[in-house]
C-alpha cells in the first residue's frame, strides 16, 4: 500500500467546498482541518503509483479552491507501535483519559 500526506492551501471561504470534494475521492483515507501554514491535511492510500499520481496532480491540485499543495510520500512507518492507519502525531494514549 502506498501512502502520502498532502498539505493543502485553500482559497478563503472555500474550505468546506474543497473538503467535501476531497472526501469523495477514492484514495483519500483521512482528511484533517488544521491550523498553521496549511488549511487541510489529506492522508492518501492507494495500491498503485499511477493512482497516487492521478489523485495528487490530476484531482486534488486541480480542484477549484485549491491554491497550492505539498505532497510527502511515505517510504515506511517508523512508529514503535504497529501502524493502525491513524494520524497520531503527538498523541500519547497513556495520558488520554
Amino acid at each position: 500500500m502506498l501512502e502520502a500526506v498532502v498539505l493543502i492551501n485553500v482559497k478563503p471561504g472555500q474550505l468546506h467546498v474543497v473538503a467535501d470534494a476531497l472526501l469523495e475521492r477514492e484514495g483519500v483515507h483521512e482528511l484533517y482541518s488544521v491550523a498553521g501554514a496549511y488549511d487541510l491535511v489529506a492522508v492518501l492510500r492507494t495500491s498503485r503509483n499511477e493512482r497516487l499520481e492521478e489523485l495528487v496532480t490530476g484531482e486534488i491540485a486541480a480542484l477549484p479552491g485549491v491554491e497550492r499543495t505539498t505532497t510527502l510520500v511515505a517510504f515506511r512507518c517508523l512508529s514503535r507501535r504497529e501502524a493502525d492507519g491513524t494520524f497520531s502525531v503527538g498523541f500519547d494514549p497513556k495520558s488520554a483519559g
